[in-house]
């Protein structure tokens, strides 16, 4: 198992898209790649005020509570209450989107994907698992609380730590919780699926 460490620690923080608050990138594709053309992108992110969400055209967001109580969002007019820490929630990321926060700020764990381009699998584990690594499909796995130990690779992350794997499986243990993300083309029969999570809780 082979795999690519991204150290939280070596992140920088940028301003929002909408400059209302600030992000820290955990991986993307391509690499390096500007707001306006990623394929997929995955961050944390501060919030320490209500506001509107930046608008992505052709953009699907999930996005994860890791820390705070959680947000009351507005999506296209409909509300959806993120209050549960740990669980994912999807949703376009090319509607009108305002949040509003439930006790104080938040850290939300995002992964955003353009539909016409990638298909993704969001996922937040306790506990072991064995790791399958689809062909053509990158997975990243991101310790959003505790640590998490990828044994064969014998990588151990700490909070908020990443690692991006490559075509061969292995097996994850953690002792709070991680986010394994799963991402590849989309369907021909269907490439405008929708992101879907499967929280185990």
């Amino acid at each position: 198992m082979t795999v690519r460490v991204l150290r939280a620690a070596d992140r920088t923080a940028v301003p929002w898209k909408n400059g209302g608050g600030v992000t820290r990138e955990v991986a993307a594709s391509p690499e390096g790649a500007p707001m306006d053309a990623f394929d997929w992108r995955i961050s944390l992110a501060d919030v320490g005020a209500d506001g509107p969400f930046s608008a992505f055209p052709d953009v699907d967001r999930t996005l994860t509570v890791v820390e705070g109580a959680g947000m009351d969002l507005t999506v296209g007019g409909k509300r959806m209450l993120a209050d549960e820490r740990y669980r994912p929630y999807d949703f376009p990321g090319d509607v009108e989107t305002d949040g509003g926060l439930l006790a104080g700020p938040v850290v939300n764990f995002n992964v955003m994907r353009r539909r016409s381009r990638t298909a993704c699998l969001t996922s937040v584990v306790r506990g072991g698992l064995l790791v399958m690594v689809p062909s053509g499909s990158t997975v990243v796995i991101v310790a959003l609380e505790g640590t998490t130990v990828l044994k064969e690779a014998r990588v151990t992350l700490g909070q908020y730590d990443a690692a991006v794997l490559d075509a061969s499986p292995g097996s994850l243990h953690t002792e709070g919780h991680a986010a394994v993300v799963t991402l590849s083309e989309p369907r021909t029969e269907n490439p405008d699926r929708r992101c879907r999570d499967f929280a185990v809780r």
